[in-house]
């Protein structure tokens, strides 16, 4: 059974993740600083299916503790084969009046914690012959520019960067790098909109709809299989059309 680690697995995109591969067959281990009552739920739906669902607590803030981390995931699960880097935080406002404490957060777990967990997860593959996945949670709003989102747009197009080099620097391990960029989708990070802007969204899209979140779940599963085995380095965007 292949284990797959996916961060920000309590809720949101990431508990859709989590769920996907769980029904897939992955022995899937959710991080997130608090276990909630949905992934509760999931981790008793994952008995019925053929993949396993473990929680492991951990505040990914604390980057200096990832190398612990990634000690522990490979001594009680085994071989790391795939690494879903999807916790993030999101903030919306006027760059002007945003806090520098909130700014630096931003950054710290959007960026920071990504790149260091990827680099002792890639050693980890390494010391274990290499080859597998990683993918990574970006965001259309790394192309396209939206009022109120600087310093967060700053920080998904640091990830889309940072997938294409990681991919060019992996690649003859056998280790794919890819990203997926999801358009607005209905979670607690755009529970902020209204039922106006996010029909607004829709309606631009050409498919006039919002992806859900099963959409990008689905994205990510690919990414991971054997399906897309020659495919890296690649931004994957999943927005019914929004951005064409």
């Amino acid at each position: 059974m292949l284990n797959a680690v996916v961060t920000g697995g309590s809720r949101g995109l990431g508990l859709g993740i989590v769920r996907q591969l769980t029904k897939t067959g992955y022995r899937v281990i959710a991080i997130a600083r608090r276990e909630s009552d949905e992934l509760a739920a999931a981790m008793q739906e994952s008995r019925e299916h053929t993949g396993e669902l473990h929680f492991v607590p951990f505040d990914l803030g604390k980057t200096d503790e990832l190398p612990n981390l990634v000690r522990r995931l490979r001594s009680e699960f085994g071989r790391l084969d795939s690494l879903v880097n999807n916790a993030a935080i999101g903030t919306s406002g006027i760059l002007a009046i945003t806090p520098d404490s909130m700014i630096a957060d931003l950054f710290r777990i959007n960026v920071m914690s990504p790149v260091v967990l990827s680099k002792y997860v890639v050693r980890a593959m390494m010391a274990d012959g290499g080859g597998r996945r990683i993918v990574n949670i970006a965001s259309v709003v790394a192309d396209k520019g939206y009022s109120g989102l600087a310093a967060y747009s700053a920080t998904k197009s640091a990830l889309v960067g940072f997938t294409r080099s990681l991919a060019r620097e992996v690649g003859s391990l056998g280790i794919t790098v890819n990203a997926v960029a999801p358009g607005f989708v209905d979670t607690d990070m755009t529970q902020s909109m209204g039922d106006v802007e996010r029909g607004q969204i829709a309606r631009r899209s050409a498919l006039r709809r919002l992806p859900e979140t099963e959409d990008i779940a689905a994205a990510v599963e690919f990414l991971l299989s054997d399906r897309a085995k020659n495919i890296t380095g690649t931004i994957l965007t999943v927005d019914a059309g929004n951005t064409v």
